[in-house]
């Protein structure tokens, strides 16, 4: 690994001459200076010692007349090679001293350009001139490269969707921004421990240097500091970070320099990072870190409790009655997507009975209160005697009131049985929402396609259709976080479920699963389905 000096400081340099006084002479010059030598006596050997060192020189001294290139030319392919493109070539020529060729020579990438006799002084300010350039400019290009690390960590870490993939990012990000191996230690809300590391092919840190990592969590805030290994004498540098009010360790981050056998990459002069640039980007890694798993804490709080609200609302058990048998299935959307608005309601009234399905917009815990509201005024209007259409216009009425532009869709059916016939009459009134689905014995799938407009529009709803249901008859209704992908048209995604539908048992129950087990939910969206069937079940087909 090459241990870059401040400013002009001491750095290892390649001299290339033919001449071996020259060459002694030059050496001697720079080792008094305090610098470091390596020798090639053509352009071939000190191309190949640039492909095969282990360590770049910071600056290159290259006569330009030599026995097999010239020094143009070996300044030429330094530069165009991406290990040694950031060398600093100067050249020395006792013969090639006109302005052309001092021209010539800066033209074709030279940093500088001496004519013999050089003086040692002039030798040693131009090479130290020259390798407080490079070196400012190195440190400036490391530093917006590491800065542009920092952000893309950044962004990984509040997209983790939970705990683990947290630790990875921060993992991967620590790793990443400081160029060394790191591990990362989280408490997840329900007190989980988990720990990362990248690589992943890299050492773990004894137990003494978590502990000690853990030790540094006395209060809240951030806190860096450097650690010796007690056990193997490895130097660490630990973070760890707590937000305010935050319970147990929120993060330790703990990057580790990498042993020469762990390196991946080739090593080049100029990108070692000072002590302090390490603490200060990995502090700013740590706090982020910290920052992102609270912000998972609270969101799992959060969605807990509305998901907890939003089970409340939905009806506890489904009514006992002889107009049909029923089956519902409600498939909240996965943890990491906010709540949503579906509901649905099944309940005997002195007409019938009514079964609803609906879907408030949005994905919150507003959407999720407003369905609330709306499914408890449902079940008010319904048990008063309201026709479906009437219920519709009603709740079209308090919604616009209660949540002036929010929209929701609504389908009511209402199942009518005559007592003396036994004809059973399904009274539909749907406000925007997916037709209900009618299967029959021996006949093709058919939806139920009259609908009137969305509730929250101020619009008038049309009375409801009729439908007549027969022994055998099932009926399904559903949201569309059972049907719809993205980029596929809603007719699409409709036939296929008929398609689905028509092979399935007849039994509501069963036809459920079938449905679930053949359009399994993506997680993207809440499901709530409702089968209802007008006579026992037969066998399944």
């Amino acid at each position: 690994m090459t241990h870059t000096a401040p400013d002009g400081g001491p750095a290892l340099v390649l001299v290339v001459d033919d001449n071996p006084i020259a060459r002694y002479v030059l050496g001697t010059t720079l080792r008094r200076a305090g610098h470091d030598i390596i020798e090639a006596e053509d352009g071939t050997t000190a191309l190949e010692l640039l492909r095969t060192a282990p360590v770049v020189p910071e600056a290159a001294i290259i006569d330009v007349q030599l026995p097999d290139l010239t020094g143009f030319e070996v300044c030429e392919r330094i530069k165009s090679h991406p290990r040694t493109a950031g060398v600093p070539v100067l050249h020395i020529s006792a013969t090639a001293v006109s302005a052309t060729d001092r021209t010539q020579g800066l033209n074709r990438g030279a940093d500088a350009y001496l004519t013999e006799p050089i003086a040692p002084d002039e030798l040693i300010a131009t090479l130290s001139a020259t390798l407080r350039y490079t070196r400012a400019r190195r440190r400036a290009e490391t530093l917006a490269e590491r800065l542009h690390q920092l952000h893309g960590t950044t962004l990984a870490l509040y997209s983790a969707p939970d705990t683990p993939a947290l630790a990875r990012a921060a993992a991967v990000g620590a790793a990443t921004v400081l160029s060394r191996p790191a591990t990362v230690m989280l408490t997840a809300p329900d007190g989980t421990v988990h720990t990362s590391r990248h690589p992943l092919t890299s050492a773990e840190p004894d137990a003494h240097v978590l502990a000690e990592a853990s030790a540094l969590l006395s209060g809240g805030g951030v806190h860096v500091a450097p650690h010796t290994s007690s056990v193997d004498g490895r130097r660490y540098l630990l973070a760890a970070a707590r937000t305010k009010g935050a319970r147990p360790p929120t993060c330790i981050v703990v990057p580790h320099p990498a042993a020469p056998s762990d390196a991946d990459t080739v090593e080049t002069p100029g990108t070692e990072h000072s002590s302090q640039d390490d603490e200060e980007l990995l502090g700013q890694v740590t706090h982020t870190t910290a920052l992102a798993l609270e912000t998972l804490r609270t969101y799992s709080e959060e969605h807990t409790l509305a998901l907890t609200l939003q089970r409340s609302f939905l009806p506890e058990a489904l009514p006992d009655t002889p107009h049909a048998r029923l089956a519902v299935r409600y498939l909240p959307a996965s943890e990491h997507t906010e709540i949503g608005g579906d509901f649905y309601e099944v309940l005997t009234t002195p007409g019938g009975l009514i079964t609803a399905i609906g879907d408030v917009a949005g994905h919150s815990l507003e959407a999720a209160m407003i369905m609330g509201q709306l499914r408890h005024a449902l079940r008010a209007y319904a048990l008063e005697g309201h026709p479906p259409h009437v219920i519709l216009q009603l709740l079209d009425t308090l919604l616009t009131t209660v949540a002036p532009g929010v929209t929701a869709t609504l389908c009511i059916t209402l199942l009518e049985t005559d007592t003396d016939s036994g004809t059973r009459t399904l009274h539909i009134a749907n406000a925007g929402h997916l037709p209900p689905l009618h299967l029959r014995p021996a006949a093709a799938p058919a939806y139920h396609h009259e609908h009137g407009p969305l509730l929250g529009l101020r619009l008038p709803q049309p009375p409801a259709s009729t439908l007549a249901l027969h022994p055998g008859d099932l009926l399904i209704l559903t949201t569309d976080g059972l049907i719809e992908h993205p980029s596929e048209h809603l007719d699409v995604s409709l036939d296929r479920l008929a398609a689905i539908a028509a092979k399935g048992p007849e039994a509501p129950e069963d036809m459920c699963n079938h449905l679930l087990t053949h359009l399994p939910p993506t997680g993207r969206d809440d499901v709530a389905l409702i089968t209802l069937a007008t006579r026992e079940p037969r066998a399944a087909k």
